[in-house]
């Protein structure tokens, strides 16, 4: 705006054609050729007023142009801005999408192991109870061979005992019929 008052300050004033007319007019009062010289004043003052017109409408078109120049630079900022957004928003989406992807894609994973574990733990279970049955009837059997074999121990103790005694009978029976 202060542009504008300093251009329109610093260009010649031209005063508006009534004024020029009422001066004109005022100093030919007096003269009889006040015609012949009203159509040349006439004739100058529209010359000077279309000049001063026209040099208004350069002065109006200039600032136009200026004010055109400054406006697309602010368009080319504001439009070089948005596509900078743009790209940083794109970028953000980008940034958020293969995580998403890959989260999905685990939980996906994380569903299809858990499917196959739930037949695999009842196998696990069924298989420790067979085990467990198992194991319980090897220790049974372990425990009666422990018995039968500490039976065995004894009987053939008893038996060595026994043997060992009549060996001594018969020994003191041959002692005894020699003597």
């Amino acid at each position: 705006m202060k542009e504008m008052q300093a251009i329109e300050t610093s260009q010649p004033t031209v005063a508006p054609p009534a004024v020029h007319s009422r001066q004109l007019g005022a100093q030919l009062s007096g003269s009889m050729s006040f015609s012949s010289q009203m159509s040349k004043e006439d004739e100058e003052m529209s010359r000077t007023a279309l000049s001063a017109f026209r040099a208004k409408e350069e002065e109006i078109e200039k600032k136009k142009m200026e004010i055109r120049e400054r406006v697309q630079a602010q368009l080319g900022r504001v439009e070089e801005e948005t596509k900078r957004l743009a790209l940083i928003r794109e970028e953000l989406e980008g940034l958020a999408d293969p995580m998403r992807k890959e989260v999905a894609l685990v939980r996906k994973k994380i569903d299809s192991v858990n499917k196959e574990l739930k037949p695999l733990g009842h196998t696990v279970q069924k298989k420790e109870r067979e085990y467990k049955e198992a194991l319980e009837a090897f220790n049974e059997k372990n425990r009666e061979k422990v018995q039968l074999i500490t039976k065995l121990m004894e009987l053939v103790g008893e038996s060595e005992k026994v043997r060992m005694k009549k060996l001594e009978e018969l020994s003191k029976n041959i002692d005894s019929s020699i003597h």
